[in-house]
């Protein structure tokens, strides 16, 4: 068999007399996942030296049943190292991401801060927002990530921000109990040190005095908070969104959009599941709530945004967030 995959992980042992080194390299093409072994001779040894975790190869065996592991394995014979090819943006014109979640988005987001600020400059972005459920654990890496490549003659710009649970306690039917509300996704990113402060404030208020299952911001605090901040509508789960999807009219539409600095549609993959769960029928309606977003943007002139509410940098890692 000839296969290719990236390397995961690299197992060496030597015999006892000294002379020959078994390795093991785990591989996958990210549909599975198979071990290649290779015994050398003394004078082989240094061959192992280019192989690293997370190296691409191509490799020409036998696929045998190995006693010692006691599973099926390529036996090789033949090892070549490759040079992947790997995804840009070759769009002219960068966008910004607005919506974006790294592994602090608890039981959600899947990558590291790092990595995410990492490869938005490398696609020659020239900012990415953070925004992860709820909390600003994420800031101090952000920092760093962006000095570092500051230190390398880089530069880009990260926007602070949250995906805040929501409450609107501002309404008529408002009891008073903070339970009784549901809460919608909200985007708010800070646009200065003012709204950073703020936004901190918030984040302090919905952990320690409105939680409940969630880190719930409501309306009031969030008025009395909003110098600095700048609000989007957020995903399938904001406020807005859910109120297309119910059919609202045309004026109780705008009334929440006024709300808002900024209204988000997003891929209609993000919300494919709503035509799995019969919520819809096809993607025509998600096109057409999608259009519903961009004409009240352009009777209230309010600016429209396409995000991708990201959760993963590579396609393979859908599985990961899948688990999660």
């Amino acid at each position: 068999a000839v296969i290719w995959g990236d390397i995961f992980s690299i197992i060496e042992r030597t015999t006892r007399d000294g002379l020959k080194k078994i390795i093991t390299l785990n591989i996958t093409d990210y549909t599975l996942s198979i071990s290649v072994k290779a015994i050398l001779d003394k004078e082989k040894w240094k061959i192992i030296e280019n192989l690293k975790k997370g190296s691409a190869i191509l490799v020409k065996g036998e696929v045998n049943y190995d006693k010692y592991d006691r599973e099926i394995v390529v036996m090789a014979k033949n090892i070549s190292l490759l040079e992947k090819l790997e995804t840009m943006d070759t769009a002219n014109k960068k966008r910004v991401e607005l919506h974006l979640h790294t592994n602090m988005s608890s039981m959600d987001g899947v990558s590291t801060v790092k990595d995410l600020i990492k490869r938005a400059y490398k696609w020659g972005h020239q900012a990415v927002a953070i925004t992860d459920h709820g909390v600003a654990q994420a800031f101090p890496d952000a920092m760093n990530a962006v000095a570092s490549i500051k230190k390398d003659g880089g530069n880009i710009k990260v926007l602070y921000g949250i995906e805040a649970y929501f409450i609107d306690d501002m309404k008529d039917e408002f009891n008073g109990d903070y339970k009784s509300l549901k809460y919608f996704h909200q985007i708010i990113l800070a646009k200065n040190q003012t709204g950073l402060k703020n936004l901190y404030r918030l984040i302090s208020k919905a952990h320690l005095d409105y939680f409940y299952r969630k880190p719930r911001i409501p309306k009031i605090e969030l008025i009395k908070y909003r110098e600095g901040l700048i609000l989007g509508s957020a995903c399938e789960a904001g406020e807005l969104y859910r109120a297309i999807v119910q059919e609202k009219d045309f004026e109780d539409l705008s009334e929440i959009a006024k709300f808002y600095d900024y209204l988000e549609i997003q891929p209609l993959s993000n919300n494919n599941y709503m035509i799995r769960n019969g919520i819809v029928k096809s993607e025509e309606n998600l096109k057409e709530y999608n259009k519903k977003v961009i004409e009240l943007g352009e009777k209230l002139n309010i600016p429209v945004v396409a995000t991708c509410d990201v959760h993963f940098m590579d396609p393979h890692e859908a599985k990961y967030r899948e688990i999660l």
